[in-house]
């Protein structure tokens, strides 16, 4: 079989040959995750993006590759999801670049195109690294452009071009350290690969491919629970204020107010304290603030209320949303967890995208969140890095005025909402921000999904593991004394105040014991205990 010309027919089959090679294999690149976490979901992230892009091209009446490839470049933008579904969607936009005006393509308009291809995502990233997909498009791309003019047969083109970026894909671990020490190669590198074998298989066979898994995604996701027992609510009173002072004594407030309730935050310093609160005595506590200066944004919601009144509606968007046209300020955050949903809420999040660790948001997602929020300034918190491309992504697709402040976890997300001031103009706003995210660290305690080694310690499937900055720092057996392991290994003279999240399946007397362990140990510390109910992750600490 030769082939010389591929028209828009043989495009779109090979288009969707690509997506289900890619299903199949998208467990295999989640395993090449570098670090041990069952987070990995690079290929199912991959694969989502690739599904938006095809269902673009199931049902188009066109004969063009041009029309094709531009269908597949619009839908791939939409269904984005994670920094390499979000890279592969850049790819398809500099390929259908190249191709626009083609009714068929040859070997030349192919490797011209993937140069593109390549180009366009490279300038995406703000800062890229080579040694990741980047690095294996790219090694495609100038292969093709080196064999292209002697070479006018594709289906052999193209499987030189595969043979040529498995070579480089195979040497990702030499420009990538962290790559080598986990004995694997780059997650989105093979994707790629992935990408590009299943369009060859594709066009190498003349059976007719068929897409099944492009289903509707049912996700059970139930941004607050409605089972809870408004008597055990121990602190009834969410209890928010700014306070204007000379006086800059946040850490004796702290200790002041942390008799008086819990899920207590202070932050900020001199000049401006903020102080969320979820108290019985909203009174005391404004008393304790007026000794330091004067009151100002106080907000007291009634909890239990509020969830009576959630649950008589069955409507948790209205709460969601928070839609106001004469807001100067709107906030849309991602969130992973029935509890952080919650805090996010009463920080007064208007719009929560369920997200996060192995369920990424898609750009559409992102962009429908903008669309459903009124205020003058929308800002987005994605709180996690893999989630940061896909919002800047979702921000340029808008006609509003967004803002993507780039927190990658939600203690950065919960730090940036509290250092806010609504009375304050925007830039200001994101400068203090990001100072203020400079003083929180985040510590996340999980298992370990399969074997490998990092930094010569040796690593065991389900071995509990604690993680924080990118670094495992423990190791062990135990959730809780890994966990105490990690804290000791981070917390230092400035850390005053340690918020722990407890997951999903995690005891809350479990988080208790190990809140008391922690007061102990550091006892200059103030520890707060908060239900997170994040899955996979037992506990993530806030550590400021």
């Amino acid at each position: 079989m030769k082939v010389e010309n591929m028209d828009g027919t043989m495009l779109k089959k090979a288009f969707i040959g690509a997506a289900q090679f890619l299903d199949d294999n998208k467990e295999e690149v989640n395993g090449l995750n570098v670090f041990p976490v069952p987070d990995g979901d690079t290929g199912t992230n991959m694969f989502l993006t690739m599904k938006s892009a095809v269902k673009q091209i199931l049902n188009l009446e066109e004969h063009s590759a041009g029309k094709i490839a531009i269908a597949v470049s619009n839908g791939s933008l939409m269904g984005a999801r994670g920094n390499s579904g979000v890279i592969l969607s850049q790819l398809f936009r500099g390929f259908a670049n190249g191709l626009r005006e083609k009714e068929s393509v040859n070997t030349i308009d192919l490797a011209e195109s993937f140069k593109l291809a390549s180009d366009t995502a490279y300038k995406a990233v703000m800062k890229p690294t080579e040694g990741t997909i980047l690095t294996v498009a790219r090694g495609c791309a100038e292969y093709a452009l080196k064999i292209a003019k002697d070479e006018k047969d594709i289906i052999i083109f193209m499987k030189k071009v595969i043979e040529q970026g498995n070579i480089v894909l195979n040497k990702t671990p030499e420009m990538l350290p962290v790559l080598k020490q986990a004995g694997v190669v780059d997650a989105g590198g093979k994707g790629l690969m992935c990408v590009l074998t299943g369009a060859y298989n594709a066009i190498t066979t003349g059976e007719e491919i068929v897409l099944e898994t492009l289903k509707p995604e049912v996700v059970e996701y139930k941004p607050v629970p409605h089972d809870i027992d408004t008597a055990n609510i121990k602190f009834g009173y969410c209890t928010e204020f700014m306070i204007n002072t000379n006086k800059g004594e946040p850490e004796k407030l702290r200790n002041d107010l942390a008799k008086l309730g819990d899920s207590l935050m202070v932050v900020g310093g001199e000049g401006l304290i903020k102080v969320h609160i979820h108290t019985n005595s909203p009174g005391e506590v404004l008393e304790e603030a007026l000794k330091l200066g004067e009151l100002n944004d106080i907000k007291i919601d009634n909890m239990r209320y509020q969830h009576e009144h959630i649950i008589a509606n069955e409507d948790y968007t209205e709460i969601e949303k928070r839609n106001n046209p004469n807001k100067k300020y709107s906030f849309i955050a991602v969130s992973i967890g029935e509890g952080i949903d919650t805090v996010f809420s009463e920080l007064n999040v208007d719009y929560i995208i369920p997200g996060g660790q192995t369920m990424n948001p898609s750009t559409e997602d992102i962009l429908n969140a903008i669309k459903e929020v009124d205020g003058e300034n929308i800002i987005i918190l994605p709180n996690n890095g893999n989630i940061v491309l896909a919002a800047d992504q979702a921000k340029e697709l808008s006609d509003k005025n967004v803002y993507v402040f780039p927190t990658k976890t939600i203690p950065e997300g919960i730090t940036a909402l509290l250092s806010f001031n609504l009375e304050a103009d925007i830039e200001e706003n994101l400068e203090v921000m990001k100072e203020a995210i400079a003083n929180v660290k985040t510590a996340q305690v999980t298992y370990a999904v399969r074997d490998t080694e990092i930094n010569d310690t040796k690593i065991n499937k389900d071995d509990i593991i604690g993680i924080s900055k990118g670094k495992i720092v423990s190791i062990g057996n135990d959730i809780e004394e890994v966990a105490f392991k990690l804290l000791k290994n981070i917390i230092d003279e400035d850390s005053s105040l340690i918020t722990i999240f407890y997951g999903n399946g995690t005891e809350e007397d479990k988080a208790i014991e190990l809140s008391n362990k922690i007061e102990e140990e550091f006892d200059d510390c103030d520890v707060e205990v908060v239900f997170g109910g994040q899955p996979l992750y037992y506990y993530i600490f806030s550590i400021e």
